[in-house]
């Protein structure tokens, strides 16, 4: 009861304290008397703090003075002179002498410091000293870097060493894809088999280098930069400022890190390479043939889907449209062309998924439905005739084919002979039975090669025709026209004997020879120049079939006169193939009255219409001349007007009186094709493909009779002055075909393993025009793969590059090369490079963001544009020389070649170490790479393979 009393009596009194309390100083006086406390206990902290700090610093200065001598008066005043002393440090701006480049130079130099520098040191200190330092030890090596430059002579670079390494990596890549391809095993990622492959092969190549750890892992590629800067600033920097290992090692990883690394990135990237593809051939309008061929060879799933997917949206866009009138026509063509784009690719998807691939030439022959090739067309074609050779060194039958070849050479060299011996005839008698001599020296030279007893092997031909040629060779002056009639029988042989020509027309080598001529299409493709589908089918008929029955009626005497103009042209599609139409009005006059109608012709029409009357009727050929093809953009419409204009002027001129007269039975043939019906042609496809492409070849060997005629008289008499070395002329003509013939390799060094050696070790120092040679020679040996083919072409080739260069005369080309050197490390071009290097790192002075990764359907696309776009610009003479199938591999190998990330790094490596080992000739940097890539994994799997080999022979000795 007490307790509760005492309880109540406290909180009573004690709410009465605290009411009394707000009642006196308000609500918020408690906050007011917390925040007093608070201040007094922190006013206590301070206070302890200040008087231990000021206790602590009276102590240790009593310790200082009691423990440590005292500072010297003369470093404090040194101390006090730097800071009052310190001379801003002098940058001079000149760099390598030249205005044009300095500027821009110092422009890469100030933004390389604000964006790799500046940013991150100003948060350190405001003294910019240290950035100084920076800025005149990257001049110092930049100046230095431009006396060396001036010292070199650059043409041997990159005239020699240049295409020497380009063509060696073209090489390792396609002897990484052959071993591939013979594989048995095919391992799933192909693209990574090949990179190992290739790094394998180069290591074979190179035997004492490989860059494969380089190349592939980003790590090692960042070491062996940041060493190799550091080797370069050893040789560029005074060696002060090497020393200096704070400011080299900024230096070294901004040049490493923040330039080169950036770059070499960027180089290295396919789809980069492939966008500056289709940029070098922008002004080139890509060409339907080549991207349908490009589609039909793809092997890419991912470029089928990207160019399938593209073409769906095109079409549905097209589709959405709301058209009416002409532009509804315009609209259903690219609709019939993009559906039938897109079932090429849908065909080819699914034959890559069903792991059915078979190559076209294997298709073709499984098929068996081949174009016929004459045999005069194949022995007077370079590309046809390689293959012929070659079935018949199979078939035994090499030595009639030489004879018919080594024959032709010499009726073109006896007929030059006695064209010019009049002119000879005013020297003396002396020259003219010199040249009889040398003629009959070189056709007993055939005879005994071929014809006589001891010929081996000897061509099998009447016995009675070898006597009579003997007889003739005994008694009477050699002509032209000697072995004419034995040669006449040699080709009967061929073109009859079941064992040549026709079992050549069965033979593997008979598909290819019509793939190389472009004869060969897969049956689903469809696309020329004007329209017209191509097939296995079209051997040429030789026929001509004349309709005329409405001319029956009408006598022979009667004045027909025809006048005909193209009044319109149009495009035109069908079944995805587009082609110009071209409406012809014609008007028929006799005595009867006036008759007009119009007929509509395609420009293939036309074509066929002209290889029939030119056959018929020879002379027409050198009077009229029928307009071109065009491989590319021929449905423009300027295009189709100057074709009109053109063909109208071809149309009057063969509607001429006086030609009409000239050749009475033309006009059945001109009635039948202006008639108004359906046009039948004479000609199959092949045939007509023929005329643009094989027959200009067909007079291969009067040309070359006419370009010997064409010779000053003073070259033909030097010539027959050579009586020494004329007298065995048809004996090595015949001996250099055989040689020719068989797989020997052209200007190749005796002591060359041809395997294994870099391109440049194959040529001869001392051949004849050698820059402009080697380099052609080099290119074309290793793009087109020309080692493997038959020889009689590559040493045809050759002649022809050797030939062209004397004709542009040796020492102009060579002359050009040095000013085109000379021009590339001119200032000026030196300074653009700069200024590029500067707009593309720094655009509007800003530095570049990292650019993003595009869609893979899009590089995809890119891909095929840039594919398209090379085979596109490949020029016809090249097909006509090399073939068109080894024209196509050989371009899309070396696109292929850029498709890789890792193969294009080594490359731009390769370029790299090759400009320093000529910039700093005596600095041993062969050796130093060979050191650099020393860790590679492929090395010491090549090292561990020859110690096995060689190991058991070791053992037997």
């Amino acid at each position: 009861m007490m307790l509760a009393e005492t309880s109540l009596s406290i909180w009573g009194w004690g709410s009465l304290s605290v009411l009394l309390f707000l009642i006196t100083f308000g609500p918020f006086a408690i906050f007011y008397f917390a925040f007093y406390i608070l201040c007094f206990v922190c006013g206590g902290f301070v206070v302890t703090f200040l008087f231990g700090k000021n206790n602590s610093e009276r102590y240790l200065e009593q310790c200082e003075h009691s423990f440590l001598p005292p500072t010297s008066i003369g470093i404090t005043k040194c101390i006090e002179e730097m800071k009052q002393e310190s001379k801003p440090i002098k940058i001079d701006r000149r760099l390598t002498g030249a205005y044009i480049i300095d500027e821009p130079l110092q422009q890469v130099i100030q933004f390389s410091l604000r964006d790799y520098v500046q940013y991150w040191y100003y948060t350190l200190s405001d003294d910019e000293t240290f950035l100084l330092e920076i800025r005149q030890a990257l001049q110092n090596a930049l100046i230095q870097f431009s006396s060396r430059s001036k010292e070199v002579d650059w043409q041997p670079y990159f005239t020699t060493r240049l295409v020497d390494d380009f063509a060696t990596h073209l090489r390792v890549f396609r002897k990484a894809q052959q071993r591939i391809t013979e594989k048995e095993d095919q391992i799933k990622d192909g693209a990574e088999d090949l990179v190992d492959t290739f790094f394998e092969v180069e290591v074979e190549m190179e035997e004492r280098i490989c860059r494969d750890l380089v190349c592939t892992s980003p790590k090692d590629e960042e070491g062996f930069l940041s060493d190799l800067c550091e080797v370069l600033l050893y040789l560029l920097l005074p060696p002060g400022d090497f020393q200096n290992k704070i400011m080299r090692y900024f230096v070294r990883e901004i040049l490493a890190r923040g330039i080169l690394l950036p770059l070499i990135n960027q180089l290295s990237d396919p789809d980069y390479i492939n966008q500056y593809f289709i940029w070098m051939i922008r002004d080139s309008i890509c060409n339907y043939e080549a991207f349908m061929n490009i589609i039909k060879v793809s092997d890419n799933v991912g470029e089928l889907e990207a160019v399938k997917d593209k073409a769906a949206e095109e079409l549905q866009y097209l589709r959405s449209l709301d058209t009416a009138g002409d532009d509804i026509n315009t609209i259903k063509n690219q609709i019939n062309s993009l559906l039938f784009v897109k079932k090429v690719c849908d065909s080819r998807i699914l034959r890559l998924q069903s792991g059915k691939e078979i190559d076209t030439v294997k298709l073709a022959a499984n098929l068996g439905k081949l174009c016929t090739v004459p045999l005069d067309t194949i022995l007077v074609n370079n590309v046809a005739l390689q293959f012929f050779m070659d079935y018949m060194q199979q078939m035994g039958g090499q030595a009639h084919l030489f004879f018919w070849m080594t024959v032709e050479g010499y009726r073109v060299t006896a007929q030059h002979q006695l064209e010019v011996l009049p002119a000879l005839q005013k020297d003396g008698r002396h020259q003219t039975t010199q040249t009889k001599g040398l003629l009959r020296s070189a056709a007993v030279g055939i005879y005994e090669q071929y014809l006589s007893e001891k010929a081996s092997p000897r061509v099998t031909v009447d016995d009675t025709l070898v006597a009579k040629l003997a007889e003739k060779l005994n008694n009477e002056d050699p002509t032209p026209e000697i072995f004419d009639e034995i040669q006449r029988k040699v080709y009967e042989l061929m073109l009859r004997d079941k064992r040549f020509y026709p079992s050549f027309r069965q033979h593997d080598l008979y598909v290819r020879m019509l793939a190389e001529l472009d004869m060969l299409k897969d049956p689903s493709f469809r696309g020329s120049d004007d329209g017209e589908g191509e097939s296995f089918n079209g051997s040429p008929t030789g026929s001509i079939n004349l309709s005329l029955d409405d001319l029956s009626a009408v006598s022979a005497d009667e004045p027909i006169q025809l006048h005909a103009y193209i009044s319109d042209t149009g495009v035109c599609n069908d079944h995805g193939k587009t082609y110009a139409l071209y409406a012809i009005t014609v008007r028929r006059r006799t005595p009867n009255g006036d008759e007009v109608w119009k007929t509509y012709r395609r420009y293939s029409d036309f074509h066929d219409f002209h290889m029939r009357i030119t056959e018929q009727f020879e002379n027409l050929a050198s009077m009229l001349k029928l307009p071109g093809k065009k491989t590319f953009n021929n449905m423009d419409r300027d295009f189709l007007e100057k074709r009109k204009k053109d063909l109208n002027a071809y149309l009057q001129l063969l509607l001429n009186p006086e030609v009409m007269k000239s050749y009475p039975s033309l006009i059945h043939c001109v009635y039948d094709f202006l008639e108004n019906k359906a046009y039948s042609k004479g000609k199959g496809d092949f045939a007509r493909k023929m005329d643009t492409f094989v027959n200009p070849l067909r007079n291969s060997m009067r040309n070359v009779s006419n370009a010997v005629k064409s010779f000053p008289d003073s070259f033909a008499e030097g010539m027959t002055k050579m009586s020494d070395n004329m007298g065995k002329m048809s004996e090595r003509f015949g001996q250099d075909i055989k040689q020719s013939f068989f797989k020997e390799p052209l200007m190749q060094k005796t002591y060359v393993d041809p395997k294994h050696c870099r391109v440049a070790a194959h040529l001869d120092d001392n051949v004849e025009d050698n820059v402009p040679l080697k380099i052609m020679l080099l290119l074309m040996d290793e793009i087109f793969d020309l080692k493997e083919r038959n020889q009689w072409l590559r040493r045809n080739i050759k002649n022809l590059l050797q030939q062209f260069i004397r004709a542009m005369h040796g020492y102009t080309i060579n002359k050009k090369i040095v000013d085109h050197v000379d021009w590339m490390t001119s200032p000026e071009q030196v300074a653009d490079a700069v200024k590029r290097f500067r707009d593309a790192f720094w655009p509007n002075g800003i530095l570049a963001e990292a650019v993003p990764r595009r869609d893979n359907a899009i590089r995809m696309r890119t891909r095929v544009a840039g594919k398209t776009k090379l085979l596109g610009i490949m020029p016809d003479e090249l097909k006509h020389i090399l073939g068109a199938e080894t024209t196509r591999k050989g371009i899309l190998r070396v696109f292929e070649m850029f498709q890789h990330t890792q193969l294009n790094k080594r490359l731009v490596y390769v370029f790299l170490e090759g400009f320093l080992e000529t910039l700093f000739p005596g600095n041993e940097f062969p050796e130093l790479f060979k050191k650099l890539h020393s860790p590679s994994k492929q090395m010491k799997r090549y090292k561990h393979r020859l110690q096995s080999t060689q190991a058991p022979s070791l053992q037997k000795r």
